[in-house]
């Protein structure tokens, strides 16, 4: 009897479709506007310039500023915006780039 209380209860309850795929959806993950060619950018800056991101295993952090910066222009260039949001973005992939490539050679 307990048990066809609970069911019965729980059968009275409805289930928002539309909220729950809103919810689903915005626990995705938001990929800022330029990243993919920003971290693309850094990884070519890395290899055209001789400067690696990654030295003995450790970030070389003037090469990843450096690499950020130059993306940065391109992106401003390309998507406008402020040189806080390019570089925003471009800090971001420029990171991401540094860690694939100690990944890389850690593996």
């Amino acid at each position: 009897e307990e048990m066809s209380k609970g069911i019965q209860g729980m059968s009275n309850r409805s289930i928002s479709w539309n909220a729950a795929l809103r919810d689903i959806r915005s626990d995705r993950t938001v990929v800022p506007v330029g990243f993919l060619s920003a971290r693309a950018r850094c990884q070519g800056f890395a290899e055209f310039r001789h400067r690696p991101l990654v030295v003995a295993g450790q970030f070389n952090r003037s090469a990843v500023m450096a690499a950020a910066v130059s993306a940065a222009k391109a992106h401003q260039e390309r998507h406008g915006g402020t040189w806080q949001a390019a570089m925003s973005v471009c800090l971001k992939a420029s990171w991401q780039a540094a860690r694939m490539a100690r990944n890389a050679t850690a593996h």
